[in-house]
């Protein structure tokens, strides 16, 4: 742990030319009395570190030194910079390699890690909730980047089927890697012993009641399995499988704009694969597909008089009720 501290000093050093004990202490997380051992440390190494003393004093490396990666050019270099993108990498227990890498690649940029950080930032959770990183993150982690298998108990969601007793289910996985979705993390996953293909299955973080890599238990992974391809396949599939019901509506050109707005691309996309020839109003026609007629109730409130649902009739009645009582509240006899 100490050589690889010594080495992010020494690239925060050459970063950015000079700092101060107190902005070492802090960037490493240690004390400052640390700092000063590693700073020796280098010296007795061979590399040119030295104190400014006074006031503006502090660390600096020997104008003309570096130590510089090979084989990337600046344009890769500011790509591989935003792997340090913080929250992620620090909830799946990779904060310190993350820095280390983010510190090399700048010290090849010739500017300090925290540029990149200026220039991009990824906030993953959806508005209007929290995510905090599920508790056993960590160790789902080290397993998926380890290539161990995973000892864990799931439970299983609300209405599907449980453990013998009733409670979790255990297995034993061999974990293929880790998705963040809309602040949601998700293992993908193969229970071991089960037979290709389409044995991978996706399991949500927040429901493993237990996680345990095992260390001492290795597994050939299939090289040829492709993660991001696997997701947008089974994000497809599982949005597809909600839309259970069809309701035929008339859009005005502005509900239509609307629409990707609103819904998931996926119900978007077949809407208007069944859009008729607008008519003489510019209304356009399609059959739209919602996960029920109670979902489609809310979803189409939204778009107010832009949506005149035709079919079914019961959900056109009571969409035809909630414009009545709005129009009973905004009438003239409301002022």
């Amino acid at each position: 742990m100490r050589t690889a501290r010594a080495i992010s000093l020494l690239l925060l050093l050459q970063a950015r030319r000079s700092m101060t004990g107190a902005e070492l202490a802090a960037e490493l997380e240690v004390s400052e009395r640390t700092v000063q051992r590693d700073v020796l440390a280098l010296a007795e190494a061979g590399v040119p570190v030295y104190a400014d003393r006074g006031r503006a004093g502090g660390y600096r490396l020997l104008d003309g030194y570096r130590t510089r990666l090979t084989g990337l050019d600046r344009a890769e270099a500011e790509v591989l910079l935003l792997a340090g993108l913080p929250g992620p990498l620090g909830d799946m227990g990779l904060a310190d390699p993350a820095l280390a890498a983010r510190l090399k690649v700048a010290g090849e940029l010739g500017e300090a890690p925290a540029a990149g950080a200026r220039r991009f930032h990824l906030d993953a959770p959806g508005w209007f909730r929290d995510a905090p990183a599920p508790p056993l993150l960590a160790a789902v982690a080290r397993a998926v980047w380890g290539g161990r298998l995973l000892r864990v108990r799931y439970r299983r969601r609300p209405g599907a089927d449980a453990g013998p007793d009733g409670g979790p289910v255990e297995r034993v996985l061999r974990p293929y890697g880790l998705v963040l979705k809309a602040g949601a993390w998700y293992l993908v996953a193969r229970p071991d012993g089960a037979a290709p293909p389409d044995a991978h299955r996706v399991y949500r973080v927040d429901r493993l009641a237990a996680a345990e890599p095992l260390a001492d238990r290795p597994f050939e992974r299939d090289e040829a399995f492709d993660l991001a391809a696997f997701w947008d396949a089974k994000a497809a599939e599982f949005a597809r499988s909600l839309l259970r019901e069809r309701v035929t509506v008339r859009l005005t050109p502005h509900g239509l704009d609307r629409l990707p707005h609103l819904l998931e691309p996926v119900a978007v996309r077949e809407a208007l694969a069944t859009a008729g020839q607008p008519d003489g109003h510019g209304r356009v026609t399609v059959r739209l597909p919602v996960e029920s007629l109670d979902v489609g109730y809310e979803e189409l409130l939204r778009l107010g008089p832009e949506a005149e649902v035709l079919e079914p009739p019961a959900l056109r009645r009571r969409l035809a009720e909630a414009a009545a009582r709005a129009a009973a509240l905004y009438g003239p006899s409301q002022r």
